[in-house]
């Protein structure tokens, strides 16, 4: 339950003015249909983490030694100090095709593209190679994209830009960084 619930948190925090949560609010403005957004952000995020989590999980269970435990420490405290950096998301960068029924596929194939190589899909590998499960650390970190993307679609820009942004990338920043110490010290 521990790897879900880090996971979980750790994500929704992190996710906060992240480049995919910039594009659910794109999406929202541009669409105005958020079950067909929810349903492809959801849908993305469970294969892109469930992936992410099963090259975390395979990377856990097949490298051994103590220099993993200081890689996976490191990482989480380099998580940290990228959280600082703001994500800035190209309205370009966003789909404007819409037909009948295709909000849903735009919204699954946007995020999926968007969070290759994102600090959580990164995150996602790291948290299942230091919890050995696939299963909670994907579920986890699925929660916590929707916990966050999931306003982020029904408040749309109005909420984004009153959030207190560089509180929260602290927050998140603290967050990896104490993990990653946690890591090394209980390592």
């Amino acid at each position: 339950m521990e790897a879900f619930l880090v996971s979980a948190g750790l994500v929704a925090i992190a996710e906060i003015g992240d480049k995919t949560m910039l594009l659910a609010i794109v999406l929202a403005a541009r669409f105005r249909k958020p079950w067909p957004i929810l349903a492809g952000i959801l849908v993305a995020t469970l294969v892109n983490h469930g992936l992410a989590a099963t090259v975390g999980s395979v990377a856990g269970h097949s490298l051994r030694g103590p220099w993993v435990v200081w890689v996976l420490g490191l990482l989480f405290i380099a998580f940290g100090v990228w959280a600082l950096i703001p994500d800035k998301f190209e309205d370009s960068e966003a789909p404007t095709a819409i037909r009948a029924g295709s909000v849903f596929l735009t919204t699954a194939v946007a995020f999926f593209f968007v969070e290759m190589g994102d600090k959580t899909q990164v995150a996602t590998v790291a948290l299942a190679a230091r919890f050995n499960s696939i299963l909670l650390v994907a579920a986890g970190t699925t929660l916590g994209m929707m916990l966050a993307n999931g306003p982020a679609v029904w408040l749309g820009e109005a909420a984004a830009t009153r959030l207190p942004m560089k509180y929260i990338r602290w927050t998140a920043a603290a967050a990896f960084v104490a993990i990653g110490l946690w890591i090394l010290i209980a390592g």
